[in-house]
């Protein structure tokens, strides 16, 4: 990782949480937890142990614990279905959830924050996961270079 990334990964997840409290309501969680099917999805398939890493990821996560953990493993569950049947209408839906907020950058920050992180949760923001979090950004209609992508 670049000494760029990790200084804005690290600066973005302290007020993270209190971003994404203000933010707490269903389209929020639909695009976040899409986000999250997209990175997990990023070598072309969801298996198994992506699947416990992402919901182990979540359910300790301070920026995802405001949300029902039942409700964000359900729609992780829903997303992470659509790729498996196709992986490229899997991830046109989950973009379709992000694109509600292409209006809303402030909210889109913190979509691409949450996804940096996830991304990098297990210490390997490879090059596959930065190139889904920047299509992350383009429908949200920011500039990956803001997040050092």
């Amino acid at each position: 990782m670049s000494v760029g990334f990790k200084s804005w990964l690290q600066n973005t997840k302290q007020g993270l949480t209190d971003q994404v409290k203000k933010f707490k309501n269903k389209d929020f969680m639909e695009a976040v937890v899409a986000g999250c099917a997209i990175v997990a999805a990023a070598d072309g398939s969801i298996d198994a142990n992506e699947k416990q890493k992402m919901a182990g990821y979540m359910s300790r996560s301070e920026e995802l614990k405001v949300f029902e953990m039942g409700d964000v493993i359900t729609r992780f569950n829903h997303y992470a279905g659509n790729f498996e049947f196709d992986a490229m209408i899997g991830k046109q839906e989950a973009l379709k959830s992000i694109a509600k907020f292409r209006s809303k950058p402030e909210i889109g920050r913190v979509i691409v924050g949450v996804c940096s992180a996830i991304g990098s949760a297990d210490g390997d923001f490879d090059d596959k996961e930065k190139a889904v979090v920047r299509d992350i950004c383009n429908t949200l209609g920011l500039n990956p270079s803001e997040f050092s992508l």
